[in-house]
């Protein structure tokens, strides 16, 4: 009787995510992101940057921080930007008089020349069961777009955090996803945040380090996108042939349990290192070059995830330079599809993506502020891994 009711459950959530008639369905073509890391000594400045970015069609950006630079730079050009609040700002921003303050002194003054089209407020909240950041999330999301609103230029940005897989209690198969009960208060008063305003939930997602972590049971065309048997999720009979698609509908499928539809996962960051030390397994220049260039083909193709095949996945790119002055592992140093002097790392096919390009197609890049990133348990074969955790000078 209880795996009845559990199927019924699950049979209920489904039906309310595939068929709710706001949750973008045929909506817009999302864009392709790429990271543009700052965290060397070496890369080029930002005008270079930025005719990089022209000359691959890329039309949105996103940084980690509120670089006047590159928000000057940026200012009248064909490129989309989303800032983010750094995290030891975060309890500030519980005074509301605090955030409109930052906003006036931060976003106001580009506008209307860069275009500002998101915030995100913090990055990677919640990591190793520590609670001390994400207790300020929705007081500070509430408080930054109500300056938005009382500055009147709130209508095209939308405020959101990333979330790294660690708020994941659950995630095999996707359809048993649930968020960590430590968090779900928080959690349900974030979502309705995010449903009121319209803006999406987004996720950095990494299976590079679910395989590390268990070669032996994770089989690696698998992660990489490569023609392989995938596995079936026995709740709902969808078919999955690798796991960034498990894995953000695992998101999806905690946020339906919380009561929640609409709302659209995105991915924030995704990659594979090139480069790694000795006990990085997989982390190879051919891995990296086959991930990516897989991963761009089904953007090109504009794939949706087995839970929600009509919309297209919005993803981004992690990360568009390899980055000297990064701590920890060396694969840390090695996610760049460039190397600082713009040259390929290796070759995915943007050049070709970018002579394709239409105004329906476009990629987008997403400029990171310092990150480590540190693999956890794996929870499943065939699924998640626990979310790596990113650390920032200037978000910490």
């Amino acid at each position: 009787m209880a795996t009845f009711f559990r199927r019924m459950a699950i049979r209920y959530i489904f039906l309310t995510l595939f068929f709710c008639e706001d949750s973008g369905f045929f909506a817009r073509v999302a864009s392709f992101g790429i990271n543009y890391g700052q965290v060397a000594n070496n890369l080029p400045s930002p005008d270079k940057v930025l005719e990089l970015l022209s000359n691959l069609k890329i039309t949105k950006t996103r940084i980690y921080d509120t670089n006047p630079e590159i928000l000057s730079v940026f200012a009248k050009s064909n490129v989309e930007v989303i800032v983010t609040v750094e995290n030891v700002m975060l309890s500030q921003l519980n005074d509301p008089e605090q955030a409109l303050q930052w906003v006036s002194g931060h976003i106001k003054p580009y506008l209307p020349d860069t275009k500002i089209t998101g915030i995100q407020v913090g990055n990677e909240l919640f990591t190793n069961g520590d609670t001390s950041l994400i207790q300020y999330l929705v007081p500070a999301v509430v408080n930054i777009h109500n300056a938005l609103v009382r500055l009147g230029i709130d209508s095209n940005i939308h405020v959101s955090t990333p979330s790294s897989l660690e708020v994941l209690q659950e995630s095999y198969p996707p359809s048993a996803g649930s968020f960590k009960s430590e968090i779900s208060g928080i959690m349900s008063q974030f979502l309705s945040f995010l449903k009121t305003t319209k803006a999406p939930f987004w996720i950095n997602a990494y299976p590079y380090f679910a395989y590390k972590d268990d070669p032996n049971r994770i089989p690696l065309d698998y992660v990489l996108f490569n023609p392989n048997e995938g596995m079936v999720d026995p709740n709902t009979n969808l078919h999955y042939d690798n796991m960034l698609y498990a894995q953000v509908d695992a998101v999806s499928f905690a946020i339906a349990r919380l009561g929640f539809s609409g709302i659209e996962v995105r991915v924030s960051e995704t990659g594979w290192p090139s480069k790694g030390d000795p006990n990085e397994t997989g982390a190879t220049l051919q891995n990296a070059q086959t991930y990516n260039r897989n991963l761009l083909r089904r953007q090109m193709a504009n794939e949706g995830t087995p839970l929600s095949p009509r919309m297209r996945l919005e993803a981004y790119f992690f990360a568009l330079f390899n980055e000297d002055m990064k701590t920890g592992a060396t694969s840390e140093r090695n996610y760049g599809l460039f190397q600082p002097d713009e040259t390929m790392t290796y070759n995915v096919g943007l050049a070709a993506f970018a002579a394709s390009s239409t105004s329906s197609t476009s990629i987008s890049l997403t400029s990171s502020a310092t990150k480590t990133k540190k693999s956890g348990a794996t929870h499943s074969f065939l699924t998640m891994g626990q979310q790596s955790m990113h650390y920032g000078e200037e978000l910490n």
